[in-house]
């Protein structure tokens, strides 16, 4: 009898570790805790040359579509003039049973999509329930060194959202937390 318990208990013990979430599984559920709301956000860092960002445009991401697997998430560009925007970029991050994936949706003002979209990449390792790295494999082999983006997420507080060279941040955005805007921005150009 003590055998049969000892066996029993033994199974109980490896199933509830199997059952804990990973690090990726905690990242996407505090993503999605953001679902409906849009923060606003600026640019952090920028290598020299780059020209896509000034510094002074107001930035806005959105978490609009969410369900258990998926997340979009429009990323808003506040052009010169103020009343135009660039609403050309969705960030997309698919869950899987062993990571997580980003995609880059990329569309022109009438909707189609852009030459260069849906490029990205997948997890690397477990990461954090607050940090996940992604590898552009092709990037990567190009280069000779890791190339891909890092997302850090830290509720309540920023979402970050940049690219990196093997460990260090070369582009970088960031997005307040504390308070969601009071009105959501319109879709994103492809989307409705």
């Amino acid at each position: 009898m003590n055998r049969s318990f000892l066996l029993f208990s033994m199974i109980l013990f490896i199933a509830a570790c199997n059952s804990e979430p990973k690090p990726y599984d905690l990242f996407f559920d505090q993503l999605a805790e953001q679902c409906g709301n849009a923060y606003p956000g600026g640019l952090t860092l920028e290598p020299e040359g780059d020209e896509m960002l000034t510094g002074t445009e107001m930035l806005i991401v959105h978490f609009r579509e969410c369900d258990e697997n998926q997340l979009k998430l429009p990323f808003h560009i506040e052009l010169e003039d103020e009343n135009d925007w660039d609403r050309s970029r969705t960030w997309i991050y698919t869950r899987h049973d062993d990571g997580l994936e980003i995609r880059h949706d990329h569309r022109k003002p009438d909707g189609t999509e852009d030459d260069l979209t849906m490029y990205g990449g997948h997890s690397v390792g477990d990461g954090t329930a607050m940090r996940q790295e992604f590898q552009s494999v092709e990037r990567s082999e190009e280069m000779g060194h890791f190339r891909g983006w890092r997302i850090e997420i830290v509720p309540g507080v920023r979402y970050t959202y940049g690219t990196i060279r093997d460990t260090t941040w070369s582009w970088r955005v960031d997005f307040d937390l504390t308070e969601p805007l009071e009105e959501n921005p319109p879709a994103p150009w492809g989307h409705e």
